[in-house]
């Protein structure tokens, strides 16, 4: 039961990761990569150190942007976004290494690196890869 609601989600969260906005808005685009950084960082605490202090670079970055393009009385709309971004992306990077099915697994990890480049090209002005 527990490896069929494991699949269930990883599948839901990869979902929910390959969608994007209809229209174009570049506010929702950094909260949701400033989600994703958030939940990335805290799993290289734990896994990867060294990487760690890069994605913070990254995140403080993505913080950055939004707070340079955010109108007054958004706040609590971005931090929406932010959080569902996190917990998205922190169950797609939970699937990629614990994932119990070889085939999401590798699924789920691709799909995060792949949104992680989409971020860090944010930032850096350059396409992701």
């Amino acid at each position: 039961m527990a490896r069929g609601l494991g699949s269930f989600l990883a599948a839901l969260a990869l979902g929910f990761l390959a969608g994007g906005p209809a229209v174009a808005d570049p506010l929702r685009d950094f909260a949701v990569c400033a989600g994703r950084l958030s939940a990335l960082v805290e799993e290289q605490w734990m896994f990867d150190g060294p990487g760690s202090e890069q994605t913070a670079a990254e995140l403080g970055a993505m913080v950055s942007l939004i707070e340079a393009s955010m109108k007054p009385g958004l706040g609590p709309t971005v931090l929406d976004w932010r959080i569902k971004a996190k917990v998205a992306y922190r169950s797609l990077l939970f699937q990629a290494r614990f994932g119990e099915d070889p085939g999401l697994t590798k699924q789920a990890a691709t799909r995060a690196e792949t949104l992680a480049a989409e971020c860090r090209s944010m930032i850096l002005g350059r396409p992701a890869a």
